[in-house]
Order: C-alpha cells, then sequence, then structure tokens
C-alpha cells in the first residue's frame, strides 16, 4: 500500500537523498548510560502502512531533509519512512508462542523501551511501568542539537498497565485487559500531530509529531521527536527505590544532554554552587514558566506526582490527554474510571509538587541518604516557584494582550498598576454560571460565565477607534458584559448584577492605565493600533479547542473513508495549522526557536474546509 503519485511529477532524487534516516536504527545512548533503565526489544519491518502525514517543516529543523525539499511527498521519501518507522516489536507473547516471523523482516539492532513511574500501576515505584506500546527509535544529530525520536502503537510491552494486570504476556492488538493493545488509533495521532504543531508555535515548550503511518482498519504508528523526550518520572522511579548508581547517571544523562543542546547552562559567576544546584534553579524557573503558560492559554496537561505527563525539560508529551481549553474552564476533570484528573487550577501546585520532589532527588545525589518529601517545603528552590510562577504569568498575560516586550517592561515597573488589573481580570475570568459542576462526556465541568479572551480581543478595538482623551475611553458596563458573555450562560445569568459592573468597569479602568504606561514614550496612538492588532491575533475565536479537535479529526476519517487521499490530508493539516490562532505573529515573536515554518501548499477541498472551520465555531468555548 503507498501513495498514488503523478508519475510526470515524479521528482528526480536518488535514495541517498535521505540517507540521514538510515542513523535512526535503536541505538540510543541512554541504553549505554542507564543500562537498567529499559527493557529491549527485537522489532520486525511491516510489509504494509502508507504515510499519512509528514511534518516537512521539523523533518528540516531536524536535517532530515534538505532545507528547500518541497513540501510534497514523493515515493522515494514515503519508502524511505515505511522502512525507518513501519515497525512492530517482537514481544514476550511473540517469544512464547514462538510466532513464525520471516528473519529478513528482523532488524538487526534491538529497540528500548524504557522504565518510568506511572500512577496508573498499582506499584507506586515504577518497578512495573514505562513505555507500554512504544519503542525509541534513536537521535539525530543537526546543527548542534540533539533529538530524540520514539513511536507510539509498536506493539504492547511487559511495561503496559494491561500486561501487569493480567499477569501474563499479551498479544499485541489484544483488547482484553485496558492499556493492553499496544496499538494507537489513527484520531489520537492525527489529533497530536495538529494540536502539538499548534501549541508549538505558540512558544510552548512540546514533543512534535514527525510522521503518521496508516496501518489499516483504525490504527496507525506515531513517530514523535523533540530535542528531549525524557520526562521527570524517567528519574523518579530511581528516586522512590532508593537505586542511587542508577539515579546518578539516569540524572547525570539528562543533564548532559540539556547542556549539549544549550537548554541548561553552567553559571561561572556561580561558581559557589555546584552543577546540581545550578540545574535546580534552571528546573525551578523552566516548570514555573511551564505552568504559567498552562495557566494563561487554557491549557490542560494533568500534571501530577509521578512526572509521566510531562517532559522533564517542562514539555508537554502524551497528547491523548492535553486539551486546549476556549475559554477557563477551570473546573473540569476527566473521568479516567478509577479517578478524576486534577483541573487547570491545580497544575501549579502540581508544578510546584514535581519541582519539590527534584529537590529532593538533588539533596539524596549529593548526601545519599533519601530524605522525606515534606523535609522540603520551604527549601529555598520551592519557596522560589511561586515568585517565578507569577513573573512568567504576568508576562504571559501581557503578551496574550498585545503588548510587546518593551512595553511589558514598562507596565511591569508599575506593579501596583498592573496587581490592580489583574485583580480585575483574574475575577472575571474565573466566575462560574449559576449552579454547580455536571457530567460532561468524558468527566465533570462547571463553565465560566465569561469569555475574557473575547474581551482582550474587542476592547482594544473600541479604546483604538475612540477619539475621547485616553481616560474616558470606557465602554457602558451592560454592552461590556454581553460581549463577554459566555455561550453557557443560563437565562438566569444573562443580567448584569452590580458587582459584575463595578468590576467591568474598573477592569476597563485598569486595562486603560495599562495602556498609557505602556505607551508613555512614543506616537501612543500607533502603539495602540499594534497592540490592538496583536490582541486580534492572539484571541482569536478560530481555536481549536479538545472537543472541536476530536470532531475535526472524525471528520477527516469520515473523508478519507470516502476517498480523501492522503495528500489532502497532509494539506488539511498544514492548513489547519497555519489558519490557527496568531500563527504567523506567533511566528515571529518566536522566531529563535521556530525557524522552518513555511506556508502550506492550499491544496484543501473548499468543502472539507468550510465544515472544519464550522466546527471550530461551534466548539470555540468549550473544552
Amino acid at each position: 500500500m503507498t501513495m498514488k503519485y503523478n508519475r510526470a511529477k515524479k521528482p528526480e532524487i536518488s535514495t541517498e537523498f535521505y540517507n540521514k534516516f538510515d542513523s535512526i536504527n535503536g541505538e540510543h545512548p541512554y541504553m549505554v548510560a542507564v543500562k537498567d533503565g529499559y527493557i529491549p526489544y527485537r522489532v520486525r519491518q511491516l510489509n504494509h502502512g502508507q504515510v499519512a502525514y509528514f511534518n516537512f517543516s521539523l523533518a528540516k529543523e531536524m536535517g532530515l531533509i534538505s532545507s528547500n525539499h518541497p513540501s510534497e511527498m514523493n515515493e522515494i521519501l514515503e519508502q524511505k519512512l515505511l522502512d525507518t518507522f513501519a515497525l512492530q516489536i517482537i514481544n514476550e507473547y511473540d517469544e512464547l508462542s514462538k510466532r513464525r516471523i520471516d528473519p529478513s523482516l528482523i532488524r538487526p539492532n534491538k529497540y528500548m523501551a524504557t522504565r518510568y513511574l506511572q500512577l496508573q500501576h498499582a506499584n507506586k515505584q515504577g518497578k512495573t511501568s514505562g513505555d507500554g506500546r512504544g519503542i525509541w527509535n534513536g537521535i539525530i544529530k543537526h546543527n548542534n542539537l540533539t533529538w530524540d525520536i520514539s513511536s507510539r502503537g509498536t506493539g504492547v510491552t511487559c511495561l503496559s498497565p494491561g500486561s501487569v494486570e493480567a499477569k501474563k504476556a499479551l498479544k499485541t492488538g489484544g483488547t482484553e485487559f485496558g492499556y493492553g493493545c499496544g496499538l494507537a488509533e489513527m484520531d489520537e495521532l492525527l489529533g497530536a500531530s495538529i494540536l502539538a504543531e499548534i501549541i508549538h508555535l505558540q512558544g510552548v515548550r512540546t514533543e512534535r509529531v514527525l510522521c503518521v503511518i496508516d496501518l489499516g482498519k483504525g490504527y496507525g504508528i506515531g513517530v514523535r521527536a523533540a530535542p528531549n523526550l525524557l520526562r521527570p518520572a524517567h528519574l523518579f522511579l530511581y528516586l522512590k527505590q532508593e537505586k542511587y548508581d542508577s539515579l546518578k547517571a539516569a540524572t547525570d544523562y539528562l543533564i548532559q544532554r540539556q547542556l549539549e543542546n544549550k537548554n541548561f547552562a553552567i553559571d561561572s559567576n556561580k561558581s559557589h554552587k555546584n552543577q546540581y544546584d545550578q540545574w535546580l534553579d534552571f528546573i525551578c524557573d523552566s516548570f514555573a514558566e511551564f505552568s504559567a503558560k498552562l495557566d494563561t492559554d487554557y491549557i490542560f496537561a494533568w500534571l501530577d506526582w509521578d512526572g509521566d505527563n510531562v517532559l522533564a525539560d517542562a514539555g508537554i508529551i502524551d497528547y491523548g490527554s492535553i486539551r486546549q481549553f476556549g475559554i477557563r474552564h477551570d473546573k473540569y476533570r476527566y473521568d479516567d474510571i478509577q479517578r478524576f484528573s486534577t483541573n487547570l487550577n491545580e497544575q501549579k501546585a502540581k508544578a510546584r509538587l514535581m519541582v519539590k520532589v527534584f529537590v529532593q532527588l538533588v539533596d539524596y545525589l549529593k548526601t545519599k541518604k533519601k530524605k522525606p518529601l515534606q523535609n522540603f517545603d520551604h527549601h529555598p528552590i520551592v519557596k522560589k516557584f511561586n515568585n517565578h510562577f507569577k513573573v512568567h504569568r504576568e508576562k504571559r498575560i501581557l503578551f496574550r494582550m498585545g503588548f510587546n516586550e518593551t512595553q511589558t517592561t514598562n507596565i511591569l515597573t508599575q506593579k501596583s498598576i498592573f496587581s490592580k488589573f489583574e485583580k480585575d481580570f483574574t475575577f472575571l475570568e474565573k466566575v462560574k454560571i449559576s449552579g454547580s459542576s455536571e457530567k460532561v462526556a468524558d468527566g465533570v465541568n462547571h463553565p465560566p460565565l465569561f469569555n475574557i479572551r473575547r474581551a482582550l480581543k474587542t476592547y482594544p478595538r473600541f479604546i483604538a477607534e475612540n477619539t475621547l482623551p485616553l481616560e474616558e475611553r470606557l465602554m457602558p458596563a451592560k454592552t461590556f458584559f454581553q460581549i463577554i458573555l459566555s455561550g453557557f450562560a443560563k437565562a438566569c445569568d444573562s443580567r448584569i448584577d452590580s458587582k459584575q459592573a463595578k468590576k467591568i468597569i474598573s477592569f476597563q479602568k485598569s486595562y486603560l492605565q495599562l495602556i498609557k504606561v505602556s505607551t508613555k514614550t512614543g506616537n501612543q496612538k500607533q502603539a495602540i493600533a499594534e497592540i490592538c492588532a496583536r490582541a486580534e491575533k492572539f484571541n482569536s475565536e478560530k481555536r481549536i479547542t479538545g472537543n472541536a479537535l476530536i470532531e475535526m479529526v472524525d471528520e477527516i476519517i469520515f473523508q478519507k473513508n470516502k476517498g480523501l487521499s492522503y495528500e489532502d490530508i497532509q494539506s488539511t493539516i498544514d492548513q489547519l495549522i497555519f489558519k490557527n490562532e496568531g500563527t504567523q505573529e506567533l511566528i515571529k515573536e518566536n522566531s529563535g526557536n521556530i525557524l522552518q515554518f513555511q506556508r502550506p501548499n492550499s491544496k484543501m477541498k473548499t468543502s472539507l474546509l468550510d465544515k472544519i472551520m464550522k466546527l471550530i465555531e461551534e466548539h470555540k468555548e468549550s473544552i
């Protein structure tokens, strides 16, 4: 099964053009550094599959294809991708059942399934948990940056919750035990392809999807990449087990990778602090910044004590539990059958808890004695977290409001002015509709009364178009109320009360003070126009929420089953990423780490685009 290409347009490309893929062969330095950190598996080449999506921008950034490679698939590239990633492990069930496998399909190297802590497992020390349906393909080095590459959907391992529950080897594809199938569904993989790239373009650290291979029958393989794919959980299991040597090896490996990738640097001016202590400073600030972005951008990532659903350099991994909310749904909890997830409000505390565990970890490495976690409640690093979070949250709010870096600095020198605004902002952001939490499709929620993002988009336009003195550019409270009222409001919520009116006027006055302080030098009218333009882009209502993503991908798969080509799927995903909120402006803002994103080819079918844009509109305020 391969794509059907126009032979007349087939590029004259030799196989050597893609020879960098040949180094992705299962070998990974973690296997040498942490010898008990993984389970090795033989793998076999699958003789079927089609490339459903390939991230050309990411591949160029990684040096896998040339920077001038057209963003179009060809037969040679597709075959190289299938040769490299269309793999399945030969697991314990296969070995015990002596499954017949063509020797010519078995790869020469073994691939690793890594061990890490996971709260889904009864054993809370990480003795049974880790990559339950994935393997690490290897690394790629390009432009002094090392990338990790791993795949999910490559077969069930003995580290899956299902295997542990069954207490026996499981056959890949079986569904008798939860989390024991070993396969990945195509809707999950295509959804991750879209959302991961959108979140990356918003300047949030994350894994990204390099490639999706459709294996048929609704299943596929998703290939992820990032400069680091280790999770805190890869270290925390050795802390829980008090395995000093393994913990030191894993920690030293992670720090060395971060140093080589210039993600972390030793400060010679802090010679009084050793490497571990300086790394703790970095960890504290990274997790504070990450959790602040999740909070302001309404990204639900289910952070928890095990350090599983997050990258060790503070980034998103595992998009199966990631949602981007349209408004502040901070009472939403996902129902995972045995437990409810954390909510948006609790992510800060969970991030701080992980920082505290890192402090405990470093203390153990330095003293070789593991102390109780509560001993570090008042550690200086833990205390720093709240302040770091506050600073990063303030900057992110102002960024979302459209203020540039200079304007943000001007504002934050006037702490009292920003604090007043933030108080009003937070009140409006967190007000809920009448009633209490109710069941939703996959959990519980109590929706917000207001869409504060709409205020950040609409009010600057009102200011820019008003000719009154700046401090008098106030919108009537009732008008403002009606503009920001969310679609979840009940009939009894649709009339403004005195407290809300007071807060709305106070919000506007505080906002105008921010404008005044931020534009104290230069052309105020021009500055306001620029703030307005940026705010409209950063708070666009073309925001792909979790519910919108689910229905969009369902529609893509439905159309694919009716004959939509893989070229159309590729074009659809590329267009969705490019058209999402403020992408072009965000690329400019984050040009330091977004280098290869290009305008995609406009091949999306109009009917499909119209359908998808309608779904985005319908779910713009949802979870």
